[in-house]
């Protein structure tokens, strides 16, 4: 009896060294990834003294929303915020729909090459963008597919057209990965469900929509939600497409800095002006995780993205 209960005592204490261990390594990289962050909404609420002034850590002794009202005022906040959600949302969708449907292709059907069209479709993950940047360019600066549209072609730049052609075609922005999740998730669905739906008379395009579809809810929110946030934060092709001049918050972001006072700019006080400028850039972010959280944990779980 005592054995016994020593066992039980040394269990106890091992599972509260391990439990301990646990919140400790969880606290270390909470602080690793909060850290940034706290330290850009400190530095946004101070001022020029703040900024020399040894004495102030986290705190600053004169608050002040004037960095906010300038960041809000130089990055036109309301009409490029607008903006980017429009090109987010629309681009977001569009490659949710191609991705889904390249992914079942992938993930449901056999055909001829299939597995290495898959593998040109992983290879896409590991080329980097700046590789295909100068085709990009001239592609969509003299759009002309197959030759057939006369005077050289159009150009697409400055438009939305290259995100909406590259995204319904399944070649946009992190697109591989995106036709790697569904695949893997209808590849995992029970055959049965189709071969019923045969059985009833249901054709390929309605065993989709009806019954493939409804029960790929958890997938199809993992990838809306990852568009959305790589479109978000995506300045390489938006500035690529769109241009320098064009009124989007990951450029109005990057051309913040300009608008200070010229001998400024290299100071201490810009770099807080672009703090505050990316908590107003991040704010729609921390906003939607905030609101879509349960539903973006419950579908990673079931998803097997964790594992």
């Amino acid at each position: 009896m005592l054995k016994l209960f020593k066992s039980i005592k040394v269990y106890k204490m091992q599972a509260l060294g391990l439990g301990l261990l646990r919140w400790v390594l969880i606290g270390g990289i909470c602080y690793i990834i909060i850290f940034p962050v706290l330290s850009k909404l400190s530095s946004s609420f101070m001022t020029i003294p703040d900024i020399f002034d040894k004495t102030v850590m986290w705190i600053p002794r004169n608050l002040t929303l004037d960095n906010y009202r300038f960041a809000f005022a130089e990055m036109e906040y309301p009409q490029a915020f607008i903006n980017t959600l429009v090109l987010t949302l629309t681009i977001s969708i569009f490659q949710l729909l191609a991705c889904t449907l390249i992914g079942y292709g992938f993930g449901r059907f056999n055909f001829w090459g299939k597995q290495l069209f898959f593998a040109l479709v992983i290879f896409t993950l590991i080329v980097p963008p700046q590789m295909i940047m100068i085709p990009l360019y001239l592609n969509f600066k003299n759009f002309n597919p197959l030759g057939l549209l006369p005077g050289g072609g159009i150009n697409l730049l400055g438009s939305f057209w290259p995100f909406i052609l590259t995204a319904l075609s399944g070649t946009g922005l992190r697109n591989g990965l995106f036709i790697y999740i569904m695949r893997q998730f209808f590849k995992g669905m029970s055959r049965s469900l189709e071969e019923a739906a045969y059985v009833d008379g249901a054709g390929p395009l309605r065993t989709f929509f009806q019954i493939m579809l409804p029960g790929a809810t958890p997938a199809l929110i993992i990838v809306f939600l990852f568009s959305f946030v790589w479109q978000w934060n995506d300045y390489f092709f938006t500035n690529i497409f769109m241009g320098s001049g064009s009124q989007l918050l990951p450029i109005m972001l990057n051309d913040l800095i300009y608008q200070i006072d010229p001998s400024l700019r290299t100071t201490a006080y810009a770099s807080i002006i672009n703090n505050t400028g990316s908590l107003l850039f991040m704010a729609p972010l921390l906003l939607l995780y905030a609101v879509l959280q349960r539903y973006f944990v419950e579908s990673i779980e079931r998803t097997g993205l964790v594992g």
